[in-house]
Parts: structure tokens; sequence; C-alpha cells
């Protein structure tokens, strides 16, 4: 039988695991941090979706600046600090180029684990 050495709760706690990738945006003229959400963050991202209730996906919500927000849970600077927290910033973020947004948006959905079928459910689908 081999031997496995567990993590101990330090070793967890302590480990650098939120992935990063510098994603080229032609559109805003330069390069963006993406970062995959934290658990924390996943779990108030989708939570921004339910419906007053808590127990329903709102579509209207869940639709409206979807890729803003969840490119605003995933912009970060060279520190890894976010740069879009404001519900304004946010709302100008989703102004900008749908296309811009959709490939931030990508990486940001594959770093954070966030699948297609996670996707779906989140937009009422």
């Amino acid at each position: 039988m081999i031997a496995v050495a567990y993590l101990s709760a330090e070793q967890i706690l302590d480990a650098d695991d939120l992935p990063w990738e510098d994603v080229e945006v032609p559109e805003w003229g330069g390069t963006v941090r993406v970062r995959g959400m934290s658990g924390t963050d996943r779990d108030r991202f989708e939570a921004s979706m339910l419906s007053k209730d808590m127990k329903s996906v709102s579509k209207d919500t869940a639709l409206e600046r979807y890729r803003a927000r969840l490119a605003a849970a995933c912009l970060v600077d060279a520190d890894g600090k976010r740069l879009f927290r404001s519900d304004a910033e946010i709302k100008r973020l989703g102004e900008k180029s749908a296309q811009a947004l959709q490939r931030v948006v990508d990486v940001a959905s594959r770093l954070s684990g966030l699948t297609q079928e996670d996707q779906d459910e989140l937009l009422g689908g």
C-alpha cells in the first residue's frame, strides 16, 4: 500500500490557487489580466442571478449585464485587485464591445470552472 501525504488545513489555505491569464483585447488597445473567481466570488456571482425568493433564477436579472458582471468579477490589476467594483462601473463595462467582453468572459469562465451547463442554468436556460 502506498502512503498518501494528505494536505493540512494550513497548506490548503496557504496555496496560491487562483489561476490567471493575460488576454489581448485589441478593441481596448491592450492586454488585461483575467483571474478565476474564488469560491466566495463565484457564490456571490451566482447569488446575483437569483430572484428575490432566492430559489430560482430570475431570467431578467440573469440576462442583464451578464457578460459585464462576469468580466468585472474576474478582471484584476497586476496586484490581483478587481478593476471594476461599483454597479456604475459594471454598467459602463457592459456598454463596451460585445466581442471584447466575450473574449474576457470565455477566459473567465474557463479559469473559474464555469461550464456551459452552469451558464445555461444561470441564464435560465
